[in-house]
């Protein structure tokens, strides 16, 4: 079974936290993939809040710290681009 599918069967916050986990890209994997990978698990996560409930603020923590993650990646992405642009 591929880590999608994995994702859409996931029930518990552990769950989530393992296969993400399993997902994560190497450390000097390109900035856009790091982006890609925490706005999925920012996704995963969110749904996880609504599914396991004995979780939900837990895994909405999780959620809104993986979008932070992805959102200083994207600004990182943009200065360089707007730098590289000159």
């Amino acid at each position: 079974m591929n880590n999608i599918n994995k994702q859409r069967e996931l029930r518990t916050l552990m769950q989530a936290h393992e296969v993400l986990s399993s997902m994560r890209p190497s450390e000097d994997a390109p900035l856009p993939v790091w982006r890609d990978y925490y706005r999925r698990s920012a996704a995963t996560y969110a749904r996880i809040a609504e599914i396991d409930r004995g979780h939900h603020h837990e895994a909405l923590y999780w959620a809104d710290r993986e979008n932070l993650k992805a959102d200083e990646i994207s600004k990182r992405l943009a200065s360089t681009e707007g730098t590289s642009a000159r």
